[in-house]
């Protein structure tokens, strides 16, 4: 199963890539399909790509909805 998790744009560099914050994680990203991305906007991540751009709403939203599929999965 694949997933694609919004995060924040924290930083960006000229190569393309930057990092994004979620749920408390940092993490590096390939900005190269969303080259208008600027820092503090929001965007939905898969396999280390930013692949679109979403309002901070959406993805406040979406993030809720993660925090709580964690909390009803069962721990081993």
């Amino acid at each position: 199963m694949c997933l694609a998790v919004p995060g924040k744009v924290i930083s960006l560099s000229a190569e393309g890539s930057g990092k994004i914050e979620y749920l408390g994680n940092t993490v590096l990203v390939n900005f190269s399909l969303l080259p208008e991305i600027k820092v503090g906007d929001w965007v939905i991540v898969h396999a280390g790509f930013a692949i679109s751009r979403l309002d901070r709403k959406e993805a406040r939203k979406t993030l809720k909805l993660f925090k709580e599929l964690e909390k009803l999965s069962p721990t081993e």
